[in-house]
């Protein structure tokens, strides 16, 4: 029997989690972060004209050239978005893996009837512009694809798989039906807003935050290496104790970026 729906607060409050931009200006860049080489796929990819102007505005904060390039998208490569939202990385990742590659919008059916209107991301596969892109509705943690995956991306939602309205889903399933899903040596990457170290789960609804070492602990758990962290998301400057969309720090919120990779010999 499904669970009585949120107040419309609530619900106002994650539709905005899930898909609408953070804003205000960008934090600024990490202190001592590397200068991250751009593969011309993926520059072409965030200079197509089919990308909404909002969207390229969203570029300054969010870095998806770096992030991308942290996660090794290539032409032809397979990518499951995992909890789109309105579709911004999405439209990134079609046009980075190109025609021969395969884009796969997994929303979870609870997120959409919680929502109670179609997934955004709907009107991104209907578009010509975007032909390789698939949009998956099915019930967390049942995550699953038509074929073996390059990557599995999920940005600022991680979080929410353990909050109230999404069950929670057992991230211990899902992370498992993950590592299923992609192929040897296939990565996974989260980005999430910071809470504070130690603090476990306890700000996922309060705050739209997670404790990265939460993160880190279950996803190694279903059989990944953890292989590093890119920090060009990272705002020291934030004391990670506020609502991410408190206008003190809404945009300029420290998130981690972790990749984690599947085996090579693993199946």
């Amino acid at each position: 029997m499904r669970k009585p729906l949120l107040s419309l607060v609530a619900v106002l409050g994650l539709a905005a989690c899930a898909t609408e931009p953070m804003l205000g200006p960008p934090p600024p860049p990490p202190s001592g972060s590397a200068s991250i080489s751009i593969p011309a796929n993926i520059a072409a990819a965030l200079s197509d004209p089919s990308r909404p102007a909002a969207d390229m505005v969203r570029d300054q904060a969010r870095h998806p050239g770096e992030v991308l390039a942290f996660a090794g998208v290539k032409p032809g490569a397979k990518v499951a978005d995992l909890i789109p939202g309105g579709g911004y990385f999405t439209r990134i990742f079609s046009k980075a893996v190109g025609p021969k590659g395969k884009v796969y919008a997994y929303v979870p059916d609870e997120l959409t009837k919680l929502a109670n209107r179609e997934p955004t991301v709907n009107a991104i596969a209907r578009d010509p512009a975007y032909s390789n892109v698939t949009v998956i509705l099915n019930k967390l943690p049942n995550f699953s694809t038509p074929e073996k995956l390059d990557l599995v991306f999920t940005a600022q939602n991680y979080h929410d798989m353990h909050d109230k309205f999404m069950g929670p889903a057992d991230l211990s399933v899902v992370n498992r039906q993950i590592f299923k899903a992609l192929k040897p040596g296939g990565v996974y990457l989260v980005i999430d807003h910071s809470a504070e170290p130690g603090s476990g789960l306890r700000n996922t609804e309060d705050l739209h935050r997670i404790d990265s070492a939460v993160v880190k602990s279950e996803v190694t758990a279903a059989g990944f290496i953890f292989e590093g962290e890119s920090k060009v998301l990272r705002a020291p400057a934030d004391p990670r104790k506020a609502n991410v969309y408190d206008p003190s720090i809404r945009g300029k919120t420290d998130q981690f970026v972790y990749k984690f990779r599947k085996p090579a010999s693993a199946r």
